[in-house]
């Protein structure tokens, strides 16, 4: 009986900790009146500061939505712009809230740095890039290439197994930030540049001549890029990854930033639960029944975002692929509100 009433006094404890954990990170944002969000160090379409410091990009565009759930406003965000190999440290040790930096969800991420991956805004694979000089069709025939490479990545290792795999060797010519690989790789120190397929995109348009510059075909690996936040906070993790799915929700419903207003007045109740007017679903993430609302009306729902950054209306001109709905022959996929 002692042992059974000390487990149920641990377990009461354990959840006192766990509940007063989840409360903390809200609680410190609401205090400082931002939200501290981790970016790349320049990366079209994903996170890139203009020439003015503005921030946009499809991970800014994560920061700008949960800023607009909590404080009703997407622009109550600063930016920390950190490389690889420094970015779950600044996640770890509480330098930002929240990381939504092209970052791969992979197991040993999740269970051995402290921190957790709320979902995947952007479906990815490793690819190479290539001066079309080289005459390469494949990335069979890169046996004996130097090849660029970001540290701190997942790109080190898929390279490694998909070379020892095809009986090929490599020799890698490593930097710091994706920006030294694009100046590695233009001035001739490597014949290839290895990375996420949207990370190719986003650094060929960065080179004096891009269209010198191809894609291979092959697709190396699964890439699934998503912002994550630290362990030990569930409350903070409910309302980062469901300010995601309200995105992608709005999308499949066809709310939009310029229709939001009169979807709201509708009587389909998918809507009227997702922007508020009936569930309490605010209440239970702690933000104000309109937190979903000012998300799509102030950064739009996940197409809008999609398209303006790196799709169809973007230097980019990404398809959206995997990324489209899975009711559109893609696998983004939202959890229903309700």
């Amino acid at each position: 009986m002692k042992t059974k009433i000390l487990s149920v006094m641990a377990a009461t404890a354990f959840l006192a900790q766990a509940s007063a954990a989840s409360a903390d990170t809200l609680e410190n944002v609401k205090k400082k009146g931002f939200i501290q969000c981790g970016v790349s160090t320049g990366l079209p379409g994903f996170s890139n500061p203009d020439e003015k410091g503005n921030w946009t990009g499809l991970d800014v565009d994560v920061c700008r939505s949960v800023a607009a759930a909590v404080f009703g406003d997407s622009t109550k965000v600063k930016y920390t712009p950190l490389n690889a190999k420094e970015r779950f440290t600044a996640l770890q040790s509480g330098e930002v809230d929240l990381l939504p930096r092209n970052t791969t969800w992979t197991l040993s991420r999740d269970a051995s740095l402290g921190i957790n991956f709320v979902g995947v805004n952007y479906y990815d694979g490793q690819g190479f890039l290539i001066s079309k000089k080289l005459g390469v069709a494949s990335a069979k025939e890169l046996d004996g290439a130097a090849i660029c490479i970001q540290a701190g990545t997942t790109t080190e290792l898929n390279l490694a197994d998909y070379f020892r795999a095809n009986n090929m060797k490599y020799t890698p010519v490593v930097f710091d930030t994706s920006d030294l690989t694009v100046k590695g790789f233009e001035s001739g120190r490597c014949d290839v540049l290895t990375s996420d397929q949207s990370q190719l995109y986003a650094l060929r348009i960065k080179l004096a001549n891009p269209s010198d510059a191809i894609v291979l075909p092959e697709v190396i690996s699964k890439e699934p890029l998503g912002p994550a936040v630290r362990q030990g906070d569930d409350g903070w993790f409910n309302i980062v990854r469901w300010s995601l799915f309200a995105a992608m929700n709005a999308e499949e419903l066809g709310v939009t930033a310029a229709n939001v207003d009169v979807m709201k007045k509708g009587d389909n109740p998918d809507v009227g639960r997702l922007l508020g007017k009936e569930g309490g679903f605010g209440q239970m993430l702690g933000l104000s029944e309109d937190w979903a609302f000012n998300i799509i009306k102030q950064v739009g729902n996940y197409g809008e975002q999609f398209e303006r950054n790196v799709g169809q209306g973007s230097p980019l001109k990404i398809s959206r692929g995997l990324n489209a709905l899975w009711t559109q022959g893609g696998i983004q996929y939202a959890p229903p509100v309700r």
